[in-house]
C-alpha cells in the first residue's frame, strides 16, 4: 500500500489511535498540531491523503481546506468534525473535502472511508480503455487518463469527486440517477449522507454551468435526483 497520510489535530490522544489504526493498516503516518504546520507539511512533501479536524485553534481546518483545494485541487482530504449538525457537515464539503467523519467516531470506520477515497484517487491513476478516455459535451471535454476536464478550452480546477462525478454523468447521460445511486456509483458507499452528493453536484454546476442557478447541463430530476443533458447538436 505504501500510502502516505498527514493527520492534522490538536487532540494528541485523537492524533495516536488515529495512527495506529492507519499503521495497521499499512499506510504510513505523519501527525501535525495545526493548520499552519499542515499546510507547510504538505507544501513540503504531498502526502496521498489529509485527515483534517474542523476545529483548531489559528487557522482552523476549513481554511486549511480552501488554500489546500486551491493549490492541490486533486489531494484527497477527509475532515474530522465534532460538529454533528448538517449544516455544519456541508461546510466542510463545500470547501472542498471529499469525506467526513464525525466526532466521537469508530477508527475502524475512519480506515474504511480513507480507504474508499484512497482507492478512487489511485484508480484514477489506471489506464482507461480508448474508446473511454476522452469524454466530450460540445466545449466541455474530460479526459479520463490524465484527469483534466476543460470548459471552452480552459482547465477546470476540479476535486477527485467533483472529476468523478462529472465523468460518470458524461458517461450516462439523460438518465436520471437518485442521490443514492450515485452515492453508490460514483463514492463506492452503501451508506452515507446524500447531502454529500447534493454539495458536489452545486460545486460542479458553479465550474461548468454558464448560470448555476438554472443549469442547462447537470439538471434536476424533481423526486428522483440529478441527469444529465448533453447540449443539443452533439451526442
Amino acid at each position: 500500500m505504501n500510502c502516505r497520510v498527514l493527520v492534522v489535530d490538536d487532540d494528541p490522544t485523537v492524533s495516536d489511535v488515529v495512527r495506529r489504526y492507519l499503521e495497521q493498516e499499512g499506510y504510513r503516518v505523519e501527525l501535525v498540531g495545526d493548520g499552519l504546520a499542515a499546510l507547510a507539511s504538505v507544501a513540503a512533501d504531498t502526502p496521498d491523503l489529509v485527515v483534517l479536524d474542523l476545529m483548531m485553534p489559528g487557522i482552523d481546518g476549513l481554511e486549511v481546506c480552501r488554500r489546500l483545494r486551491r493549490q492541490l485541487p486533486q489531494l484527497p482530504v477527509v475532515m474530522l468534525t465534532a460538529l454533528g449538525d448538517e449544516a455544519d457537515r456541508v461546510v466542510g464539503l463545500e470547501v472542498g473535502a471529499d469525506d467526513y467523519v464525525t466526532k466521537p467516531f469508530s477508527p475502524r470506520e475512519l480506515v474504511l472511508r480513507i480507504r474508499s477515497v484512497l482507492r478512487r484517487s489511485t484508480a484514477s491513476g489506471a489506464v482507461p480503455a480508448p474508446e473511454a478516455a476522452l469524454l466530450v459535451d460540445g466545449d466541455l471535454t474530460a479526459d479520463t487518463g490524465r484527469r483534466i476536464a476543460r470548459l471552452g478550452g480552459r482547465a477546470l480546477s476540479l476535486t477527485t469527486r467533483e472529476f468523478d462525478l462529472l465523468a460518470f454523468l458524461l458517461r450516462h447521460p439523460a438518465r436520471a440517477w437518485s442521490r443514492a445511486e450515485l452515492l453508490d456509483k460514483v463514492w463506492g458507499w452503501q451508506f452515507g449522507d446524500q447531502s454529500t452528493v447534493t454539495v458536489h453536484v452545486r460545486r460542479l454546476r458553479e465550474k461548468i454551468e454558464i448560470d448555476p442557478a438554472a443549469p442547462r447541463r447537470i439538471l434536476t430530476a424533481w423526486g428522483v435526483g440529478y441527469r444529465y443533458e448533453r447540449t443539443p447538436g452533439h451526442v
